[in-house]
């Protein structure tokens, strides 16, 4: 019998295992990749009596890939907050699936361990941009503000690295990080002990340095949208400077189109002051993600200025 830890490669998802892993321990085989890498379910070739857990990917998106490993005889627990579609009933599924929007997977699984390892979840709102849902659940850990802005900068940089069109993009691959993540039970002896951290540390530094130099294509009260240039670097900070952008101007949607092989990487994010409609308007382009952030893979250049028009009347 086989375990399978599928997981996204963002700071969401790394945190959730880590939590989960540090509380029942599992020699299991590793499943993820860059942060849009999502039907990542595909690549589990499962067999009678595996076990799956699943964190941090649609339901959606994974559904067929779903079916069929619990076809083969596999049971799978899957804990995720975006857009699930129909939930399978199953005596072999377990879902915890919560689409709230001040909700994500790391808090999901601490409310499932009962608070076990909840600076991790802390680490894991931090890093998908949920700042108000990391400061409620860290109340109870009575850390001061500079350990708050540490846990802030640790998620931010976990979650910058799962950005790219490929692993080779990335400082490090999501599955290297994770390991390098789980070695450390407390996040302050990550931050002060692992080389990685300052790597992560300069690159994000260097990158959103790039980014705020952009101009954008437009910026109104409500939206403003950017592109993005066909480059490694910006592959890299899209959606961390998304995340920055809108903590900046809490009522104002956010596009950001970086320029790809197929077109347009898309992010966007709705306001923090009406965490809604980002994922009702990605799907309308063959995208998903959840209510307050969402994205598209590959927006065809053809499509761009119809984007355009509806995340301007969405939030105009």
């Amino acid at each position: 019998m086989a375990h399978y830890d599928v997981f996204n490669g963002d700071a969401d998802g790394i945190c959730a295992l880590h939590q989960l892993r540090m509380a029942h321990p599992a020699d299991s085989r590793l499943v993820t990749g860059v942060k849009r890498d999502i039907t990542l379910l595909d690549r589990v070739m499962a067999k009678p009596g595996d076990e799956i857990t699943v964190l941090d990917i649609s339901l959606d998106s994974n559904r067929a890939a779903l079916l069929a490993v619990l076809e083969q005889g596999a049971r799978v627990e899957y804990f995720d907050h975006h857009f699930p579609g129909e939930i399978p009933q199953n005596p072999a599924f377990t879902a915890h699936i919560d689409r709230t929007p001040d909700i994500c997977t790391s808090l999901l699984v601490n409310r499932h361990l009962q608070n076990r390892h909840r600076i991790w979840a802390v680490v894991g709102a931090f890093g998908d941009n949920l700042r108000q849902s990391a400061l409620n659940a860290a109340a109870p850990l009575a850390l001061n503000a500079g350990q708050l802005t540490e846990l802030q900068s640790l998620g931010e940089c976990l979650n910058y690295n799962a950005y790219g069109e490929t692993v080779a993009d990335l400082h490090f691959p999501p599955d290297e990080l994770y390991r390098q993540v789980h070695r450390y039970a407390d996040p302050f002896a990550f931050i002060n002990e692992e080389p990685a951290f300052r790597r992560l540390q300069q690159g994000y530094a260097e990158d959103l340095a790039e980014a705020e130099a952009l101009t954008p294509e437009f910026a109104t009260e409500n939206c403003a949208l950017y592109f993005l240039p066909d480059q490694a670097w910006s592959r890299r900070v899209s959606g961390s400077f998304g995340n920055r952008l809108a903590q900046a101007w809490p009522k104002r949607a956010h596009a950001l189109l970086t320029r790809s092989s197929d077109g347009y990487t898309v992010s966007v994010r709705a306001p923090l002051t009406a965490l809604a409609g980002a994922d009702e308007l990605c799907l309308r382009f063959g995208g998903g993600g959840r209510k307050a952030a969402a994205g598209i893979n590959g927006l065809p250049e053809a499509r761009v200025e119809e984007f355009a028009a509806q995340f301007r009347a969405a939030w105009g």
